[in-house]
């Protein structure tokens, strides 16, 4: 019987190492996935670039296998493409590309502040000012030169998403389109002027959420997303080179 019982612990020992090292990959696939997406948006890696394996996972200080995991998970976002007979790539955005985008942006991010303004409760309200309160420190650390908003609840549209009480439309929002977005946010953001404009929309969008107004705030955030199209279609090629 004692025989019995050791072997049944070496087993569940086993079981739970393989489970702690199934852990461990994921976290580093996670991570991995973090690193080579901020780099894809922040345009460290230059758009249309090879994918070299070696290379990032050396940069990356991981194996292949995370890499590889990390490398389909973003070709789900759109952030990688695979070309037949070239291999993986770090997708071109084109005029014609994100015009698409933009118009499913327009339309949905309306809805979304229109919604917000019919839900919206006092504690969120008060949270967008003082979440605008730090994008304008933000801004002024870099000289106005650039706006760039992290992801999740540091992003201003991703929390009047979230106020619209709407989870078919954070699914849309914010799985296919969000970070093909975020890349062309990265574009815009650094033109000047835009910042502070961009931040005094916000704050328009915000005031007219804040007053329950959904018409004000659906035609406020149209025209913001609107004029951002204006802005990085100007900065984007028709075509891939």
């Amino acid at each position: 019987m004692p025989n019995i019982c050791i072997q049944f612990d070496c087993v569940g020992l086993m079981k739970f190492g393989a489970l702690s090292n199934l852990n461990e990959q994921r976290t580093v696939a996670d991570r991995t996935c973090d690193q080579l997406k901020n780099d894809i948006v922040s345009g460290t890696l230059i758009q249309g670039s090879k994918i070299l394996e070696e290379e990032l996972a050396r940069k990356y200080g991981t194996s292949r296998g995370p890499l590889r995991e990390a490398i389909h998970r973003l070709e789900g976002s759109r952030l990688i493409v695979r070309i037949p007979h070239a291999g993986a790539r770090v997708v071109t955005l084109t005029q014609q590309m994100m015009l698409e985008v933009y118009e499913v942006r327009e339309s949905l991010e309306g809805l979304s502040a229109r919604l917000a303004a019919q839900k919206i409760s006092v504690a969120q309200i008060n949270a967008l000012w003082q979440l605008l309160d730090e994008h304008e420190k933000g801004i002024e650390e870099a000289d106005g030169k650039i706006y760039f908003q992290r992801e999740g609840n540091f992003d201003f549209h991703f929390r009047i998403a979230q106020a619209s009480g709407n989870q078919w439309l954070m699914e849309h929002l914010y799985n296919e389109l969000y970070q093909l977005i975020r890349m062309c946010r990265h574009q815009s953001a650094q033109t000047p002027a835009r910042p502070g404009k961009a931040l005094a929309e916000h704050r328009h969008i915000v005031e007219a959420i804040s007053q329950h107004d959904s018409e004000l705030a659906e035609m406020l955030m149209r025209r913001h997303i609107s004029g951002s199209w204006k802005i990085l279609k100007q900065l984007l090629p028709k075509e891939i080179p």
